[in-house]
């Protein structure tokens, strides 16, 4: 495994969420709330909402109240700094926000900012599992496939700590937790679980516990070989993929494309202004992280292999899978034997992407990327997340198709990616 540099990856964990983006200010959108919670729309009833993308919170105390008493000083914990603002550290060493948290405990919501300094200030359904619940049946929604919400349990970030036993732990107390939010939602929230893919051996035996725990996928960075480990090119990473394979629990590459964003907008932008483009571009930026499995060669070897474009929209996948198309014809002629398939199906037999506020793609676009590749998310509580309204936006955006293709989209196709037990 190459060394990966200690510097850049610690830098990359505290700049997860960047720190101007949860200092006070920003604009309240006041919500009224009465209107916006009334719950699953009668055009849907009987449809079984997934909410692809959502992120719970790391609770203050996730890790210190589970860590064996070996590390009970050394996994990580929260703290409140001097200017206000709630961070996580490990030892001394500050490893960044809590995430984001726009949407406020009386479900008003921040503008132009990524969270509230503290976690008091957020809405509790953030990290609160009844609470999350309430949220959920107010919205519609009836299950959510989570993430992580900081950067705490980033292995890139826990392979600079130099001990890959209590790295290891915290990806366990992590999955842990995950495998307990299942239990206690009555199997409506699901995780993702988190791999130690600095070891190989350690990352097959977690992966394989997360399944036996009845975990449902992993999220993984589309260019590991960013922080020292072997890219997926690599025979490193065979055991992971032929278990995911041969389980059926897919890969979720969550924004982390091979594109970074923030080396893009024009110097002298304020926060804000810079925001706006960087969250637009971190989502097209997935077209990268399907484009390296297209041509990889990676998905003839693993045909049944499932793979979820996540918090990435929809729209831009009918350009992006057209202009690889022509790609292949134009760049990779010495590379047909190795590719068995065309791009358009690569993605319909691998791929899944996700939309939220858009209305141009799930209107009009369904057919053309394939209504059995397309999922729907919230992103809550995300700036940029679907809220309030989400059950208006849907009866917008899905009310002119037929009833199978609504339950294809809000439900069937998460319940086939995710194996969800309903």
């Amino acid at each position: 495994m190459a060394d990966a540099d200690p510097t850049e990856l610690a830098a990359s964990a505290r700049k997860y969420w960047n720190s101007e983006g949860y200092t006070d200010g920003g604009v309240i959108r006041e919500v009224d709330y009465a209107t916006q919670s009334g719950g699953l729309d009668p055009m849907f009833e009987g449809i079984k909402i997934v909410d692809t993308d959502t992120h719970i919170t790391e609770a203050p105390d996730l890790f210190t109240s589970r860590a064996p008493a070996r590390y009970k000083d050394k996994v990580p914990y929260v703290k409140l700094d001097n200017d206000g603002v709630e961070r996580w550290y490990v030892g001394d060493r500050n490893f960044g926000s809590m995430g984001g948290n726009v949407i406020r405990k009386d479900n008003n919501k921040v503008l132009g900012r990524l969270a509230f300094p503290r976690l008091e200030q957020a809405h509790p359904g953030g990290h609160l599992m009844k609470e999350r619940l309430q949220a959920m049946d107010d919205m519609g929604i009836y299950a959510q496939i989570c993430y992580q919400n900081s950067g705490v349990t980033q292995a890139g970030s826990l392979m600079t700590l130099g001990d890959n036993d209590l790295a290891l732990t915290i990806v366990q107390i992590f999955n842990d937790a995950s495998a307990e939010y299942q239990q206690v939602s009555g199997q409506r929230i699901f995780n993702m679980a988190h791999l130690p893919f600095w070891d190989k051996a350690a990352m097959e035996t977690e992966a394989r516990r997360c399944h036996d725990m009845g975990l449902r996928g992993f999220v993984l960075p589309d260019t590991p070989e960013r922080v020292g480990v072997p890219s997926f090119m690599h025979d490193y990473w065979d055991g992971v993929l032929e278990m995911c394979e041969a389980t059926g629990m897919p890969l979720n590459f969550h924004l982390n494309s091979a594109v970074d964003p923030n080396t893009i907008t024009w110097e002298g932008f304020g926060f804000e202004q810079t925001l706006a483009v960087v969250a637009t571009m971190f989502s097209i930026g997935n077209a990268a992280t399907m484009g390296n499995w297209m041509v990889s060669g990676r998905l003839d070897k693993h045909p049944k292999l499932k793979i979820g474009l996540i918090e990435s929209g929809a729209g831009w996948v009918p350009f992006a899978v057209e202009a690889l198309e022509h790609q292949f014809n134009e760049m990779l002629p010495s590379k047909m034997g190795l590719l068995h398939k065309r791009p358009w199906e690569y993605f319909h037999d691998h791929f899944f992407c996700t939309f939220w506020f858009e209305k141009i793609a799930p209107k009009y676009l369904l057919d053309i990327i394939g209504v059995e590749n397309v999922m729907f998310e919230t992103d809550f509580p995300h700036p940029t997340s679907l809220y309030p309204g989400v059950q208006a936006h849907l009866k917008d955006v899905m009310g002119g198709h037929s009833r199978e293709v609504q339950k294809k989209v809000l439900q069937d196709n998460a319940v086939r990616l995710y194996n969800l037990p309903f």
